[in-house]
C-alpha cells in the first residue's frame, strides 16, 4: 500500500522511503521514515493537498501522487 491509497483516518506504517538525493533527503528530515506511523486526516476538496499525522504533528503535502510513489 502506498500513501496515496489511505482514507481519511486510516493509519499505516511507512516500510520504506524511495527516491533519491534532495527529495528523498526532505522525506526523511520531515519525518518519514521507516516504521514511522502516519494517519490520513483530510483530503481537500479536489484531492491536494493532503493532511497526515506523522510522530505527533500535522504534515501537509501537496503533489501526493508523485510523492507516494517514493514512500
Amino acid at each position: 500500500m502506498t500513501m496515496d491509497e489511505l482514507k481519511p483516518g486510516e493509519s499505516a506504517y511507512i516500510e520504506t522511503v524511495g527516491g533519491s538525493g534532495a527529495l528523498r533527503h526532505h522525506l526523511l528530515d520531515m519525518g518519514l521514515t521507516p516504521d514511522a506511523e502516519i494517519t490520513l486526516q483530510k483530503v481537500a476538496p479536489m484531492g491536494d493537498p493532503v493532511q497526515f499525522e506523522v510522530r505527533g504533528y500535522e504534515l501537509t503535502l501537496k503533489g501526493l501522487r508523485r510523492l507516494a510513489r517514493s514512500l
